[in-house]
């Protein structure tokens, strides 16, 4: 459109009030300039649009078919700006997440209940997946910000370490083991095992973890749920591999007893993982904020 917006907006005013000088009060410019910018706009469409009289202006027929689509126009815009204005105040807007089933049950819903409270206008999604499977969300623009068990080997993806946890190995208190001896991870690779499936982040840091110490974990049972994990690891079916920070429930209360491994699993992170060079909605930085990850970009 080569006709700036501006002259549009002088053109409804005046074509409102039915008068330039009232037209110049509510815009809080000259009469003249309200003249000049009618007769810019009249010059550049080819047309006239009004007629003067002694008590005020009239639209001729061109101007009346114009006012129709022009109000239109600048109606649709300031509801854009309004539905903007309520988007940067958390009156309106959305924040989809991504995250595993675990960190959304183990670690965002206590984030997620005080964001609710403190913002109940904005609408929350939390699409769930392996770690993989909410980054590529992430990277295609499904999430806003997605929540994952480090390591993230993504270049395009900002990671921002928000929890230190620890994989352990633990085994229901009638498992057959000695809870007070130190195993190596070969020795563990012995006993029947109860792990997660492979397409997790978390399987292939624990498998990781065993090829690095001369070992290869051959579980008995592969799940999709830190949770089934624990239920089947309580019931005596093996020795599974679990978040401690995760796990705290069934650990303190004996139901689960950790074991003694040595090396230990290293220490890793739940990251919150953001797109490069995109800045976040009011929203999101919003729950960044109530987040407050650790502001390391790119931390491995």
């Amino acid at each position: 459109m080569s006709i700036k917006l501006e002259l549009y907006r002088v053109f409804k005013e005046v074509a409102d009030e039915g008068s330039v000088s009232a037209a110049a009060k509510n815009l809080y410019i000259s009469q003249s300039a309200v003249s000049q910018t009618i007769k810019q706009l009249e010059g550049q469409l080819g047309v006239r649009l009004f007629i003067r009289g002694t008590r005020g202006v009239t639209l001729t027929n061109e101007g009346k078919t114009l006012y129709t689509y022009v109000h239109s126009a600048i109606s649709l815009i300031e509801n854009g700006e309004n539905k903007i204005a309520q988007t940067k105040n958390l009156e309106l807007g959305e924040l989809v997440i991504a995250a595993s089933d675990t960190i959304t049950s183990r670690y965002l819903m206590k984030y997620l209940k005080t964001f609710h409270g403190q913002y109940p206008k904005i609408r929350l999604r939390v699409m769930n997946g392996t770690s993989s499977e909410v980054i590529s969300m992430l990277k295609v623009g499904k999430a806003d910000i997605a929540f994952v068990n480090n390591p993230v080997e993504e270049d395009s993806v900002c990671v921002h370490s928000c929890l230190e946890t620890h994989d352990v190995f633990a085994a229901a208190p009638n498992f057959d083991i000695d809870f007070e001896a130190e195993y190596t991870p070969a020795q563990i690779a012995h006993y029947p095992l109860i792990l997660l499936e492979k397409r997790t982040n978390s399987r292939r840091y624990v498998d990781g973890y065993f090829i690095q110490n001369g070992a290869v974990a051959t579980p008995e049972i592969e799940l999709g749920s830190h949770d089934l994990l624990l239920e089947l690891a309580k019931i005596g079916l093996g020795v599974t591999c679990v978040v401690r920070e995760f796990s705290e429930e069934q650990l303190s209360s004996g139901e689960l007893r950790e074991l003694k491994v040595v090396p230990p699993i290293p220490q890793r992170y739940v990251a919150l993982c953001s797109l490069k060079n995109v800045t976040p909605s009011a929203a999101c930085a919003k729950f960044l904020e109530l987040i407050g990850c650790m502001s390391q970009e790119n931390k491995k």
